[in-house]
Formats: C-alpha cells, sequence, structure tokens
C-alpha cells in the first residue's frame, strides 16, 4: 500500500475535489523530498481523507497526478493491471491507440499500434522511470517486432526528462510500408508527428472520402496526405495537396505514387497560399492544422489564425461545398472553436450549416472531468 501522504492545502476550489486527476505544486501544503519524485503516494485533504494515489514530480507544474481513487502502490502489479484493462477496451485492431494517459489511469503513457511495431511515449517521469517494466508487460502482450520509445515529445521538459528516441532492441526501424484502411503508407516512425500517423483521424479520412467523389478537392496541411490520398481513391475529380514542409510534400507525393493515385502536392505557406490564390474554387476543402496553442498563453493568437484560415477557406468554396475542418489545441475548447467558425462564416457573407460535430475515436477517450482530454474538435461544414 502507498504509505507517503502530500497534503492538500485547504482550499474548496482545487480541481482533484472536482474529480479532475491533477494537483498543481500550489496547492499542496508542503512538497514531499526529492526521493519521491517518480514514485506513487497518496493525497489526502486538510481534513486527512484520502483522495488517492497518483504519480509525484516535486520539479513539474502539476506536482500529482492520480492514477488511482484508492491506496495503491505504483508498481508492476498496478501497471499489469492498468494496461490490461485499457487493452480490453479497445477492439484489438492492428492500428490504433492501446493506451492513451489520464484517460486509462496511466497518466503520461501513450501506447500506439502499427500492425507489429508499438511506439511507446513516456511523458511523465514516473512513467519514464518504469519503461523498463511497461516494455516487459507490452512484450508479453503482443510479442511484437519491435517497440519504439519515442520520448522526444517537449512535454517530458516539463518533467525535467531528456529528449530521446530508441529502439527497445537497440537495432534502427527501417522507414517502411504499411497499409492502413486501404492506402499505403510509408511510415517513418522516428521522424513522423505524434507516434508516426495521425491515427486519432482515421475515421475521419474515411468520413470526409465519402464526399469527395466527382469534387475539385483541397487538403490543406496535408502531412503525409492521407485526407487527399483518400479522396483520390474515392473518385475525386481533382486533389490538391498542401504543406509548408518540404519534407511531408516528399512522401505525400511518395505515398501517392505507391497508391497509383493522382494528387498535385504544392509546399507553401497556407494562408499565404489563399491569398495568392484568391480565384480558386473547390467543392471540398480539409483544414487539418498543427495546434495552434501549445498553452493557455497562446489562445488569443490562435483564435485569430483558425478565424482568418477558415474565413479563407469559407471564401474558396463553390456554393454547396463542404469544409471539412479540425482544430487539435487542447487549449482551445469546443466552445470556442465553434465561435470562431461562426464568426469566420459571418466575415464570410456566407450561410454555413452545420452537417456535423466531429472528435476523437473510441480509442482516444474523453474523460467529462478532464477537459485537457478534449483536445481534437472538428466540423464537417456546408457553405451555400
Amino acid at each position: 500500500m502507498v504509505k507517503t501522504m502530500l497534503r492538500l492545502k485547504p482550499t474548496k476550489r482545487a480541481r482533484i475535489l472536482k474529480g479532475h486527476p491533477w494537483v498543481f505544486a500550489t496547492e499542496v501544503e508542503t512538497p514531499l523530498p526529492d526521493a519521491f519524485n517518480g514514485q506513487g503516494v497518496e493525497l489526502v485533504d486538510a481534513k486527512g481523507r484520502s483522495l488517492g494515489s497518483g504519480i509525484y514530480n516535486r520539479h513539474s507544474q502539476i506536482i500529482w497526478r492520480r492514477y488511482s481513487r484508492q491506496a495503491c502502490a505504483f508498481d508492476r502489479s498496478f501497471l499489469q493491471r492498468a494496461i490490461t484493462k485499457s487493452l480490453q477496451r479497445r477492439a484489438g485492431a492492428p492500428y490504433g491507440r492501446l493506451v492513451w494517459s489520464e484517460a486509462d489511469d496511466l497518466p503520461g503513457l501513450v501506447v500506439d499500434r502499427f500492425e507489429q511495431v508499438l511506439v511507446v511515449q513516456a511523458l511523465t517521469l514516473a512513467m519514464d522511470v518504469q519503461l523498463a517494466t511497461i516494455a516487459d508487460i507490452l512484450q508479453t502482450s503482443f510479442n511484437p517486432k519491435e517497440i519504439l520509445l519515442r520520448n522526444d515529445a517537449p512535454t517530458r521538459e516539463h518533467e525535467q526528462l531528456p529528449l530521446e528516441v530508441n529502439t527497445l532492441s537497440g537495432e534502427p526501424l527501417p522507414a517502411d510500408w504499411y497499409l492502413i484502411d486501404g492506402i499505403a503508407y510509408e511510415l517513418d516512425f522516428y521522424s513522423g508527428h505524434k507516434t508516426g500517423f495521425y491515427l486519432d483521424q482515421r475515421e475521419q479520412h474515411r468520413k470526409v472520402a465519402a464526399l469527395a467523389q466527382g469534387k475539385r478537392v483541397l487538403d490543406a496541411f496535408c502531412n503525409q496526405g492521407a485526407f487527399a490520398l483518400h479522396c483520390a481513391q474515392a473518385g475525386a475529380a481533382t486533389v490538391r495537396a498542401i504543406d509548408i514542409a518540404e519534407h511531408c510534400c516528399a512522401l505525400a507525393r511518395k505515398n501517392a505514387a505507391e497508391n497509383g493515385l493522382t494528387v498535385q502536392v504544392e509546399q507553401a505557406n497556407v494562408f499565404d497560399w489563399f491569398a495568392h490564390n484568391k480565384h480558386e474554387r473547390f467543392d471540398l476543402i480539409i483544414l487539418d492544422p498543427p495546434s495552434f496553442a501549445r498553452n493557455k498563453r497562446a489562445v488569443e493568437g490562435a483564435l485569430r489564425g483558425y478565424k482568418e484560415l477558415n474565413l479563407r477557406a469559407m471564401k474558396a468554396l463553390n456554393p454547396g461545398g463542404v469544409l471539412a475542418t479540425y482544430a487539435c489545441s487542447q487549449s482551445i475548447t469546443e466552445e470556442l472553436f465553434y465561435h470562431v467558425l461562426a464568426e469566420a462564416a459571418g466575415d464570410a457573407k456566407r450561410d454555413v450549416q452545420l452537417l456535423e460535430k466531429t472528435g476523437q475515436p473510441l480509442d482516444h477517450p474523453v474523460l467529462l472531468n478532464v477537459p485537457e482530454t478534449h483536445y481534437l474538435k472538428g466540423a464537417l461544414l456546408r457553405v451555400l
């Protein structure tokens, strides 16, 4: 059992009291010594009542993250149970997220599956300390060809962790072709965004492609070209794809050639592209940009960016055209995002119908008490 206790200051404002799993350093009476960093400790309120067990790191702004509502040691037995429960909640598909941090009672641990390759991210000190145990549990569960420890996310710096990428075997993992939902992609797990591919958008790739037959399509922020490739495969009349990164453009071209699909790929800043191509018109536009707000301080500027981007896209759509637009900024709430879309529609002087609100797939679950887990927002809009 967890013996060491961390005490919450007398307050009614701490989010932990309303079900949120985080406690900030300013919310505890006295931090524990450094010897407890990376370990599980029990949290009690000002009256000594238990609030559960969490991982501790006094050098992080989030000093405590709950992993159990009970007094429970953070050891192999707990990790085995939590990972097993996480896997049981998934469908067992060859591609998908297996573990999603707080949503699976494993704060700071992300595990994605790409057939016989598992990509693991340890974003907190406690998970980093337990990486060998976590990898052993995953090996036993899947017997994968390789486990890549993709520990280069900038959020690790908040936990005073180094940025590094290694394979469990110590051998290099070469880029290879993977067939995901009928499209072949060359995936380089060392350099691809997130864990190598936007697994959280797979449902949207298929849904948007169903609207593409016979249409002129623009895929902005195309990355590896997933939206563009699915639309081309679905029979779009023309498909153009834009990304500011030349290596993404090169990969999108390579993926298109491998699949025998015609996609016109251009390297450009998307904002500038819209400004320089005001005469262009499309029937379907996809906006799937990277996060515009890495923290709350960046929200105001991000909202301006989202508004301007969607405004330009709405103006570039033929009457009755569809805009598939997304925001993956954790700090941008769904309410803020839809408010921005409404403002963009007003400024564009277009009537816009909401066809569907979109979000994360079931393997990226959202906890109602943890708005931070609801990072991906989206909408399918008809612009009249």
